[in-house]
């Protein structure tokens, strides 16, 4: 059966379509804005901020002990593992003894992330016992009577918020703010635990201001907190500690799907308790299952509520509330979804700050400052020039081995160094991916590996040129036969980048992820670029013909006689001296020895007919074996 013929044009066409398609990605991102034409460069070569973090012990079990070596381990880890969740790569943590936490992030990273690293994270659920807009009740208070008397004017400002708010909160008209519950509170949803300091602090709480939005201590686990949303439109008065956030098990966000398994189109949160965890947030939320649809009346002196605040519950991250869902059932299993007006970047936030919102230590900051490159400029430029000597030694190694192979080398060589940059390009945007000198490293030990390559194809082909087959015939053959070997080369690198990856930290784990994807490139490289270049240069005959200087010369690779070669129909024929130079006649030479020369010639002839009779009679296996 007739092989289909191999369409080197159009897997070249693929490649160009490829490269084209990655470098208009990057070229809208640049225009956009949202992309820079440069891969990010790491801590080491561009500089970026440091922290120092001085942990102390939580409270929250109530009980004052010593900072351990095992508790700053388990803060490193959580802290990285926000770092990196974040988008942020080759960020530095390190101990200093068990005093502070050094974090050097690179470049100029965002809000959120730096809010990651400083926050002590103390997360909790609380039951909402009420909720008002962000602003003081004075303000509030003002807007009300101006819509009430029918006016549009902005209400005046000069009333003191704080007298406001004491003035309102002292519901006996005692002239004194009490912090004791009225009457024993028979569960966490209960309106006792509200008491006139709880109500003057809540009216006098301003979430406009910075201060009120910096977060901190998350307050008394056993008591109400007052705490404003981390946006500063909401202000609540939330019920003593429900769940701790220790008891989650895992946080992820992703598509929301129907009862029929359909996808609703919109963002949500999925996070799992472990096994007290699921025990705590099932007898939450029944309790508040059942004040689903029922309005908050203020009674009593007591603020009034909105949106059925006691059908809500609140995760309080450091005292600020990141979310507060209302529940739709009672959750017994274990396993929640959190719906709203999520976007991905919001969803994955909150997923974040579930999944790494328990450390076994509350920070403070002690410093924060801009540090220069601990590297810099000058370690970057030697690095690209050892790379770029490491490439001009590997060219004139492959012409000088090669000839006009060489083309494909070096093209191969330059293809791959296109691809790469493109590609690091796009994952410094899409990922936060940023190079640094062990990264740099890692591309040029890809120099070799991308040469390595096609020296074996090569070195293939020309092994069977040597035994005598055409040259079209020993690109197909040495193909099938060095693919085998390129690919379990890679593989081989690239299952060691995979486990340096997840078993080194830092400028290790950069050296990996950097080597791993060079040699992915290397092996999609040979598949669309070098062999379809090779085949498509049999097209002209510098190199079909065997050119002295195409590298592919039989005499040059010394081809040897007495090959033997398939030649269709059935047959092979015997090579003699294709490959090497007639030796000049002697003029002067007896015309009776040129007579036996040429019988012995004849004799040879025949004989050598003879073998082709025979070797004629090979079986169609090996016939097909030879094609």
């Amino acid at each position: 059966m007739a092989t289909k013929k191999y369409r080197a044009g159009r897997v070249l066409a693929v490649f160009l379509i490829l490269v084209l398609a990655l470098g208009g990605t990057l070229l809208v991102g640049v225009l956009t804005k949202k992309a820079k034409p440069t891969p990010s460069l790491a801590l080491d070569l561009e500089g970026g901020t440091q922290l120092i973090l001085t942990p102390k012990a939580n409270a929250a079990s109530g009980a004052k002990r010593a900072v351990t070596a095992e508790d700053i381990t388990q803060a490193i880890e959580v802290i990285r593992q926000r770092i990196d969740a974040s988008g942020v790569s080759e960020a530095e943590i390190t101990s200093q003894g068990n005093s502070n936490i050094l974090v050097s992030l690179p470049g100029n990273p965002s809000k959120e992330t730096l809010d990651l690293v400083r926050q002590s994270a103390e997360l909790y659920f609380r039951s909402v016992l009420r909720s008002a807009p962000g602003v003081p009740h004075s303000v509030i208070a003002q807007q009300a009577a101006k819509q009430q008397a029918g006016k549009t004017a902005a209400p005046k400002t000069n009333v003191d918020p704080k007298a406001f708010a004491k003035q309102a909160a002292d519901i006996n008209k005692d002239g004194k703010i009490s912090d004791q519950p009225a009457s024993q509170p028979k569960d966490n949803s209960d309106d006792a635990w509200i008491t006139e300091k709880v109500i003057e602090e809540f009216y006098a709480k301003d979430c406009t201001q910075k201060s009120s939005l910096e977060g901190g201590s998350s307050g008394d686990i056993k008591k109400p907190l007052v705490a404003c949303a981390s946006d500063g439109h909401e202000k609540y008065i939330l019920s003593p500690a429900e769940v701790s956030g220790a008891r989650i098990s895992s946080a992820e966000s992703g598509m929301g799907t129907g009862a029929s398994g359909q996808s609703t189109g919109q963002w949500v949160v999925n996070l799992a308790f472990d096994k007290q965890g699921a025990t705590q947030f099932g007898n939450t939320t029944t309790r508040l299952f059942k004040f689903r649809n029922q309005a908050v009346q203020g009674q009593n002196g007591l603020p009034a509520g909105q949106n059925n605040d006691k059908n809500r519950f609140a995760i309080v991250l450091d005292g600020l509330v990141v979310s507060a869902p209302g529940v739709n059932n009672a959750i017994t299993n274990g396993k929640a979804e959190i719906s709203g007006s999520f976007t991905r970047s919001s969803a994955t936030a909150l997923a974040n700050q579930l999944k790494f919102g328990s450390l076994p230590l509350n920070f403070d900051v002690q410093s924060e400052q801009q540090v220069s490159a601990t590297l810099g400029a000058n370690q970057l430029r030697y690095g690209v020039i050892a790379g770029i000597i490491g490439l001009i030694l590997v060219v004139f190694y492959l012409i000088w081995q090669y000839r006009g192979l060489a083309l494909v080398a070096v093209g191969s060589l330059v293809s791959a160094g296109g691809l790469l940059y493109l590609v690091l390009t796009l994952l410094s945007w899409s990922m936060g991916y940023r190079l640094s000198l062990a990264g740099i490293a890692g591309v040029i030990v890809s120099i070799g590996t991308t040469a390595d390559s096609f020296i074996i194809y090569f070195e293939r082909i020309r092994d069977e040129v040597r035994d005598g087959k055409a040259l079209s015939s020993a690109v197909s053959v040495g193909w099938d036969r060095a693919k085998r070997t390129i690919i379990t080369s890679d593989l081989v690198n690239i299952l060691a980048a995979c486990v340096l990856y997840f078993l080194a930290v830092g400028g290790v784990q950069g050296f990996a992820f950097t080597l791993g994807v060079t040699t992915l490139i290397d092996l999609a490289l040979i598949f669309i670029f070098t062999h379809p270049m090779m085949v498509w240069l049999l097209r002209f005959k510098f190199y079909s013909e065997g050119h002295k200087l195409s590298g592919l010369d039989p005499e040059h690779l010394g081809a040897q006689r007495g090959t033997y070669r398939y030649v269709g129909a059935g047959k092979v024929r015997k090579i003699r001296s294709v490959y090497k130079t007639k030796p000049e006649e002697d003029s002067n030479e007896p015309s009776e020895n040129k007579a036996e020369q040429t019988e012995v010639a004849n004799r040879d002839s025949n004989q050598d007919d003879a073998a082709t009779d025979e070797l004629a009679k090979v079986s169609a296996t090996d016939q097909e074996e030879e094609k």
